[in-house]
């Protein structure tokens, strides 16, 4: 079987109830970090490590984000009509187009998982091992995660590869946690993960966010095992199912990752981001010169 990753699978479903009220109305994956929605990040991501087809798990009430993510020729042709050549033509770049691009829109319609997400995407998929980008885990870098990812994934090492950061041991109750067993190259090696463990139970402090690159046989395990916590088909479940099998990896990308799926990660984004662009310098300062409101 081909071990090249052709097939991007991007679970969009969720309905962002941290975010609420904004994400009554706008899907959590349109919010903007200053102007640019995470799920343009995550697009552009996984162009950049050439993947050729990209399949959304959606929701029927997230009709935004299609209509977000592919090509609106009759919002450009008005632009252009009023001398906004450069907007017109920054849209039309960021865009996937029905004509130029493989692009596949799916329905979750319950919320059963993120397991249960990536195996809907299964009749969509291409041969070989495909990746999961999660939209909310934004990583930023000189090169995607992805494309990182991809370069190292070695199906003889592992058939399942994640991407892990070191995190504080108080911290891996929020996170899959890797069970370490060596390194080989850049790649972690590991027996299997335990799904947010307490500090003292951990079984390291090596965390799984949200970049995978997935053996086919991926969607097999998803469609047998039994729900897990919440009820729900857990994608980690399934990796751990496979990793005596085709072992496991986890990935050390180079890039800064931010929880945007919470207020403060989206909030230190913004912040980051802004921090490299002189237009905000300004604003920034001030900011850090006014005086504090008393508690």
């Amino acid at each position: 079987m081909s071990t090249t990753v052709r097939t991007a699978i991007f679970p969009v479903a969720g309905l962002g109830t941290r975010f609420l009220p904004a994400t009554k109305a706008t899907p959590k994956e349109l919010l903007p970090v200053i102007d640019t929605p995470l799920i343009q990040y995550a697009i552009d991501e996984a162009r950049a490590a050439g993947i050729e087809r990209m399949v959304f798990v959606s929701h029927p009430s997230k009709a935004a984000i299609e209509r977000y993510v592919m090509d609106d020729k009759r919002l450009r042709r008005n632009l252009e009509a009023k001398g906004k050549h450069a907007l017109a033509e920054q849209l039309h770049d960021s865009a996937l187009s029905a004509a130029d691009d493989d692009v596949v829109f799916t329905m979750q319609d319950e919320p059963l998982g993120l397991g249960h997400a990536v195996l809907c995407a299964r009749p969509h998929v291409l041969p070989g091992p495909v990746a999961v980008i999660l939209p909310d885990d934004l990583i930023l870098g000189a090169t995607g995660a992805l494309s990182e990812m991809i370069a190292a994934y070695d199906s003889a090492l592992v058939g399942h590869m994640v991407a892990a950061m070191t995190v504080d041991r108080a911290e891996t109750r929020k996170y899959g946690v890797l069970s370490v067993t060596g390194q080989e190259r850049d790649v972690i090696l590991a027996d299997g993960m335990v799904e947010k463990p307490e500090p003292d139970a951990a079984p390291s402090r090596k965390a799984v966010v949200g970049r995978y690159v997935l053996d086919a046989s991926i969607f097999d395990d998803l469609a047998q095992i039994a729900p897990g916590a919440g009820g729900e088909i857990q994608l980690t479940d399934a990796i751990a199912q496979g990793a005596a099998r085709l072992g496991l990896g986890g990935f050390a990308f180079t890039g800064r990752r931010f929880d945007c799926g919470s207020k403060a990660g989206m909030l230190e984004a913004t912040l980051h981001l802004a921090q490299q662009d002189p237009e905000f310098a300004a604003v920034l300062a001030a900011f850090s010169a006014a005086p504090r409101a008393a508690a």
